[in-house]
């Protein structure tokens, strides 16, 4: 299986291939938890095409104790772009954009420059969702509260406050896969043009809650409602990260706060679509289209692999201070969501991804 793609990690996974040795007690996530030194671990596991249970480890803070319970919300960083993609596609199915017409025809606030000859291939919105249409900027670090946050057209602009570079296309539409979480902030912003709406107002009203995802929400900064529910993150070396976590106003790419048992009623969603029994959220095409590779074993919002001849689908996150990851099988209705608050998450991920599969018999495991 090849790594899963992450916003702001460049390890990749090597999916029970490690030759770290384990805890005493491999068997146990808590063990495994305490072995990285991951302060706070939320999983939630699919069997049969349902969430089928929830387990939660370790406190929320290391400041305040206080555990983890189902309630607690982490950033989920990349995950976000798999649900940000099927938000894209139900405007694309009710006919307020084209996948594959020029993003140039959407933008009316903001132009996408180039910084190679502009040719016939052009920047599409399945090209963006899929990190093939030539765009720069990988990832992006946040930004501290209380720093000034930049608007949207300063991120793609590269402009101060904002802390990363301009979003521009680099390489030809079309001729190589080059992840780019700034290709989805254009999305966005073309979004936005488009239906004169906010994004999170966008995402909570076409996928959050038909999928009945209340515990999660795009907005950033998120709601002082919110703030008690949210938890601390942490760097590798232990520390906290200052403020508790980082403001993401690169909402489509990274800007998702979430439950592991939110995220898995999307997953489930998704396998169940694909069996002719979803909700409607979207289509069968539709997540059909999400699990077809574009390019190098990426869809439309969701990482491509095959496990021992085995096909599953998902997306791994990072964002500063949480870890986090969602791995399901196509068809066999089994998968897990796994959400950290720990740089240390990412090795997490994968021992504990091979733990519930072997424990559930996973197939391809």
């Amino acid at each position: 299986m090849k790594p899963i793609v992450a916003i702001a990690v460049a390890a990749t996974i090597g999916w029970g291939c490690s030759d770290v040795t384990g805890p005493a007690d491999a068997e146990s996530i808590e063990a495994w938890m305490e072995f990285h030194g991951v302060p706070g671990v939320s999983v939630a596991v699919i069997k049969d095409f349902e969430v089928s249970y929830l387990e939660q480890y370790g406190v929320m803070s290391r400041s305040s104790s206080t555990p983890v319970d189902e309630n607690t919300r982490f950033q989920a960083a990349s995950l976000s772009k798999s649900l940000s993609a099927a938000t894209v596609l139900t405007l694309v199915e009710d006919g307020t954009v084209s996948l594959d017409a020029d993003i140039d025809g959407y933008l009316e606030s903001w132009q996408l420059p180039w910084s190679v000859p502009r040719g016939p291939e052009v920047v599409t919105l399945r090209r963006l969702l899929s990190h093939t249409a030539g765009t720069t900027v990988w990832g992006f670090r946040g930004y501290r509260r209380p720093e000034p946050v930049p608007s949207l057209i300063d991120v793609l602009d590269g402009r101060q406050p904002a802390n990363s570079l301009p979003v521009t296309v680099a390489t030809t539409p079309g001729s190589e896969f080059q992840y780019s979480g700034g290709g989805y902030e254009v999305m966005e912003q073309a979004v936005l043009d488009i239906t004169d709406s906010s994004f999170p107002a966008l995402a909570q009203a076409r996928v959050l809650e038909p999928l009945g995802m209340r515990r999660s929400t795009y907005q950033q900064p998120a709601p002082d409602s919110l703030e008690s529910f949210l938890s601390s993150g942490y760097y590798s070396d232990g520390t906290a990260v200052p403020g508790g976590h980082h403001i993401y106003p690169e909402i489509a790419a990274a800007g998702l706060w979430a439950t592991p048992e939110d995220l898995a009623r999307f997953v489930v969603e998704l396998q169940l679509t694909l069996r002719g029994e979803g909700s409607g959220m979207l289509s069968r095409e539709s997540v059909e289209m999400m699990l077809t590779e574009v390019m190098s074993d990426y869809g439309l919002g969701l990482a491509l692999w095959n496990r021992s001849g085995q096909p599953y689908f998902g997306h791994e996150g990072a964002n500063d201070g949480f870890r986090g990851g969602m791995i399901a099988h196509r068809t066999s209705g089994d998968g897990v969501v796994i959400l950290t608050n720990s740089d240390l998450g990412s090795e997490l991920f994968e021992d504990v991804v091979t733990l519930i599969a072997k424990r559930e018999g996973w197939p391809g495991y």
